[in-house]
């Protein structure tokens, strides 16, 4: 298989399982490496998630629409957990979110002391009551930077594709990120047709594959205009040509999420024969792009 390395992770092969409800429990985490999984990010690990929300998903005919924020477990339980994947020196990477840049740099050097070897920040989550109306570079350097300075473990920060996006990358570079996480969910929105009105009772985040073509041709930009920090391709993956096509553009792994919500285990597995078999046999003549924007001819 075509081994590869994110965050300082050696892996056995580019397909990631990202952050999301299917990764908030340790059984699932470690059957997911089990499975196949080149590494696992958690649910997105928060001091204080908010309670009392309707959190809900919504499948539908090109993805699923979520109204869930951050894992309801404590992260004194998270810490036992992580301190287990680390002694097995399992694949795992930690996202984390906090309310303030300097409550989510101090759970960061938390999470550092369990031996865990990388970090995902999942600060562009727009679930939370107020919703995230405006991701602006001073903030995402105000979290990445602050963290940065309390943990030396390597860290992707997850940004959402749209607006300004240069510049949020460009942010989150000063701040110190070793890769990023690229993309997030985005709004979107679907009407019920028995009331007519927006379902889960407002904007949500989309996920699924109407949202790969935005994040490969944000990928390909970035490469383009000479950005070379890491890239983890997240969005819409539902085969190994994706993953090849996220590759291609000049992502260095791709993550999956939304197509495990149907026959989780199987869905991976079939994703990751499928990426072995497409880039496998390709491995010792073609190498996979790392930072060149036209990418490999695969």
């Amino acid at each position: 298989m075509l081994d590869v390395s994110i965050l300082g992770l050696p892996l056995d092969n580019p397909v990631i399982v990202a952050s999301g409800l299917l990764t908030d429990q340790e059984r699932n985490i470690r059957r997911l490496i089990e499975r196949g999984a080149g590494a696992v990010v958690t649910k997105t690990i928060h001091p204080s998630p908010p309670k009392g929300l309707d959190e809900r998903i919504l499948r539908l005919p090109v993805g699923m629409l979520n109204s869930t924020t951050y894992s309801k477990r404590p992260v004194n339980q998270w810490l036992v957990v992580l301190r287990s994947f680390a002694d097995d020196r399992l694949p795992v990477i930690a996202s984390l979110h906090a309310d303030t840049p300097a409550e989510l740099a101090a759970l960061a050097k938390d999470v550092e002391a369990t031996g865990c070897r990388a970090l995902e920040l999942g600060i562009s989550c727009l679930n939370e009551e107020d919703g995230l109306e405006v991701d602006n570079p001073d903030r995402i350097y105000a979290y990445t930077s602050e963290t940065r300075s309390r943990t030396t473990l390597p860290m992707s920060v997850k940004l959402a594709v749209g607006e300004g996006l240069q510049d949020r990358v460009r942010a989150a570079i000063a701040g110190g990120a070793d890769a990023i996480t690229l993309s997030d969910t985005i709004p979107g929105a679907a009407v019920s047709p028995t009331t007519g009105q927006l379902e889960l009772n407002g904007v949500f985040g989309y996920s699924g594959p109407g949202l790969k073509p935005l994040v490969l041709a944000a990928v390909w930009q970035l490469r383009k205009r000479g950005f070379d920090l890491p890239v983890m391709g997240c969005g819409g993956v539902t085969s190994g040509r994706d993953v090849a096509d996220y590759l291609s553009v000049g992502a260095n792994v791709a993550q999956v999420y939304t197509a495990l919500h149907t026959d989780m285990y199987q869905t991976l597995g079939r994703i990751v024969t499928e990426t072995r078999d497409l880039l496998g046999s390709q491995a010792t003549t073609t190498p996979l792009p790392a930072g060149n924007p036209q990418g490999a001819a695969i």
